[in-house]
């Protein structure tokens, strides 16, 4: 499976943002979500969507500003990013697994098998 991910870019502070990945070839994932990184820091957990019962997982620090989404159809997942921060420019990184992740593990980045390429968010103040 390979992940592709797009719509990194730059926006100013208080804009939004809207990034999105598709799996290819299409084939059921039951668990996709959204993880970022800074460079030096540690990848950070930032939202999950499972299908199989619909539930979404966001980190503290977007929630209530991100939206995810799925296209089941389309086999691809969508974060929507409103009143973005500075602090939340970071490499944007997809990831998905075929079965579900137990929600104490769904913030854990080994719980995921395939990984996109990540997409570059820069949110100037």
């Amino acid at each position: 499976v390979q992940l592709q991910a797009s719509g990194g870019g730059l926006v100013q502070d208080g804009g939004s943002l809207r990034l999105s990945c598709a799996a290819s070839p299409v084939q059921p994932l039951d668990t996709m979500g959204w993880f970022r990184q800074v460079p030096g820091k540690e990848r950070e957990f930032v939202a999950t969507f499972r299908k199989g019962d619909r539930s979404t997982y966001y980190a503290a620090a977007v929630k209530g500003r991100f939206t995810i989404s799925v296209d089941s159809a389309k086999n691809t997942v969508y974060l929507d990013m409103n009143s973005l921060k500075p602090e939340d420019t970071a490499v944007y990184y997809c990831a998905a697994n075929r079965n579900r992740i137990i929600t104490s593990q769904v913030r854990r980045g080994n719980s995921y098998n395939y990984w996109g390429q990540g997409t570059l968010v820069t949110v100037s103040s």
